[in-house]
C-alpha cells in the first residue's frame, strides 16, 4: 500500500522539526497553491544561522515563492504555519495578498494574528487572509514546548 502524499502541515512540522535540529526555535511555513495544492515554498526559521532577525519560516516561504512565481503578489496560494504568525508576519502576509492562512499553535505571547497587535483586524490592513488557526495545534506545540524545554 503506497504512503499517501503528506498534507502541507505536515510538510510544515516537517520544516519546524529540521529548524529544530539546527538549533532554530521550530516554527515551519509551505505556501502552496490554493487551487491545485502543489507546493511552490517551503521554509524554517533561519533566524540564528542567518543572523536576521527577520528570517522567520514565514518571511522566507514568501520570499521563496513570490521569486518563483516572479510576483510580489500571491494571491491564489496558501500559507501554513505551525505558529500563528508574528506582527512582521502579518503584515508580509498582507502585503504578499496570501489568500489563506493555516496556522498550528496559538502564541499568546508574540502573535500577531489572533493575540497582540492582530493585524488583519486594524483600519490599517489593506488586505486580510481568510484565517483557520489550530490546525495540527497539538504537534505544534509540543514541538516548542519541548525546544524551550530543552533550553532551560
Amino acid at each position: 500500500m503506497e504512503k499517501p502524499e503528506p498534507t502541507p502541515m505536515e510538510l510544515a512540522l516537517s520544516q519546524a522539526k529540521a529548524a529544530a535540529e539546527r538549533g532554530e526555535v521550530p516554527v515551519g511555513a509551505v505556501i502552496v497553491d490554493g487551487d491545485t495544492g502543489v507546493l511552490l515554498a517551503k521554509a524554517g526559521n533561519r533566524t540564528e544561522e542567518l543572523n536576521d532577525p527577520t528570517a522567520h519560516a514565514e518571511m522566507l516561504a514568501i520570499r521563496e515563492a513570490t521569486k518563483a512565481q516572479s510576483n510580489p503578489r500571491l494571491e491564489n496560494f496558501d500559507l501554513y504555519v505551525t505558529l500563528e504568525p508574528c506582527a512582521m508576519c502579518a503584515a508580509a502576509i498582507s502585503f504578499a495578498r496570501i489568500r489563506r492562512l493555516y496556522f498550528g499553535a496559538y502564541d499568546e505571547k508574540g502573535g500577531g494574528v489572533e493575540h497582540g497587535g492582530r493585524f488583519f483586524s486594524q483600519p490599517t490592513c489593506h488586505h486580510a487572509p481568510e484565517v483557520i488557526g489550530g490546525m495540527g495545534e497539538t504537534e505544534a506545540a509540543a514541538l516548542l514546548k519541548d525546544f524551550f524545554k530543552g533550553k532551560r
